[in-house]
């Protein structure tokens, strides 16, 4: 059963475009190039507050034991590398884990794999006119 480690930071405004360009240019390519067994991969969100920015990861694993692989026994504790520390002006220390019950992509009926941001990606199934 796939994991979801869900992670939250925020940034000033100004630091929001820096941050962003520092998990895909730094942060993100130094969590691939670890080669964890069981990470499938990484999602970035973020969303603009006003005042601040929010950030949201949320890494997929294929089990408990592949987080621990990534970050230790202790393995609810947050990965934020000093450079992202910098520019942060809060977040979580502790991330979230939850398993994943149930994945569902829309295919429209009339193709056969679905399209979007979505396709292929991993631990993801077609749904489309009531199939799984």
């Amino acid at each position: 059963m796939a994991i979801k480690r869900i992670w939250h930071g925020w940034t000033t405004p100004e630091n929001a475009d820096i941050y962003e360009a520092l998990l895909h240019g730094e942060v993100i390519p130094s969590i691939e190039a670890k080669n964890i067994p069981g990470y499938h991969g990484i999602e970035v969100l973020r969303r603009d507050h006003g005042d601040e920015v929010e950030f949201i990861t949320i890494m997929t694993f294929e089990s408990i034991q592949s987080v621990i692989d990534f970050q230790g026994e202790d393995y609810e504790r947050c990965y934020v590398p000093e450079a992202a520390q910098k520019v942060l002006a809060r977040w979580d220390h502790i991330s979230a884990h939850f398993e994943v019950r149930d994945v569902r992509i829309y295919a429209p009926p009339d193709t056969d794999a679905p399209t979007g941001i979505f396709a292929g990606a991993p631990g993801t199934s077609r749904t489309s006119r009531g199939t799984r």
